[in-house]
């Protein structure tokens, strides 16, 4: 009491603004936070948007990413079709693509290991930030390790179902009639597992940057799902919430790696069954300026 009797009503005053003014603040961040936390409560690290542009300070001082600045510029030309021609190649290109299904029935009968290495190469031919092609594609047959796979999935996806999802979500989920039961992660020949490398390592040991490497290899994903539905091959696709850390240990990646999506891959099996959906008319998907 005896501070405060000494001090003027003015500077007391200010004092008490700038007390009131932290106390909001903290209680503000408190706020956001929390709000975060609880708008998305299921999103790993693996899972976050990881595009930012910065560049890592050490990188600023030596050579621009490790990469050729005189790299060599050479002709090209595409093959022109006629209009007729484009006009046809285009319809049944949509035709073949507009017959793509998310099947969850995978057949255990083998496929053709080029045919998977031709795919991935396909996936491979994506455009990326600076041409960082940020992606590792890790392909699984080796049935104990498909089926260390789906433990860790299906443990994990059990907690999302009944914690993490929320109900809005699991009730939209309900008509596709899916659960946390994988059992195609045992029966399809082929697990591919995509990872987004969030960044990369220069020979030195420096972090180089990958620029828009969510984006990018997102692409390659869509370029893969393409590719196998050109092969007469099925596949879901699949983002294992929460499962990326204890994948990623199970299959050896580094640090620097993400799990993005998975994809269990083969025939469909004989009594395979997809939801009777329709997709958006042309109307309703593109807009003409």
């Amino acid at each position: 009491m005896e501070l405060f009797s000494s001090l003027t009503p003015v500077f007391i005053a200010i004092i008490c603004v700038l007390i009131g003014i932290i106390l909001k603040s903290n209680r503000k961040g408190k706020s956001e936070t929390k709000n975060k936390s609880e708008s998305r409560p299921w999103v790993d690290d693996d899972l976050r948007d990881s595009t930012d542009l910065h560049v890592e300070k050490e990188d600023a001082d030596g050579d621009w990413q490790g990469l050729d600045e005189n790299i060599a510029h050479v002709s090209f030309s595409a093959e022109r079709y006629s209009e007729g021609e484009m006009i046809k190649r285009s319809k049944e290109f949509y035709e073949l693509l507009n017959k793509r299904r998310s099947v969850r029935f995978i057949s255990d009968e083998p496929v053709p290991r080029e045919v998977i290495n031709n795919v991935i190469k396909a996936a491979g031919t994506s455009p990326s930030g600076a041409h960082t092609e940020p992606w590792t594609f890790v392909v699984v047959q080796d049935p104990e390790v498909k089926h260390r796979i789906r433990e860790i999935i299906e443990e994990e996806e059990e907690i999302n179902y009944k914690k993490r999802m929320g109900d809005r979500w699991v009730n939209d989920l309900k008509r596709l009639r899916t659960n946390w039961i994988k059992e195609y992660l045992d029966t399809a020949p082929y697990l591919i597992l995509i990872f987004k490398q969030v960044y990369g390592l220069l020979p030195n040991g420096q972090k180089k940057t990958h620029y828009y490497n969510e984006i990018s290899v997102s692409i390659a994903c869509g370029i893969l799902l393409a590719a196998l539905q050109n092969v007469g091959l099925v596949t879901v696709t699949s983002t294992p919430l929460n499962c990326g850390p204890h994948l990623r240990v199970l299959l050896q990646r580094p640090q620097n790696e993400k799990l993005l999506l998975l994809l269990p891959v083969g025939y469909p099996s004989k009594d395979a069954t997809v939801p009777d959906l329709t997709r958006k008319p042309l109307d309703d998907i593109m807009v003409v300026m």
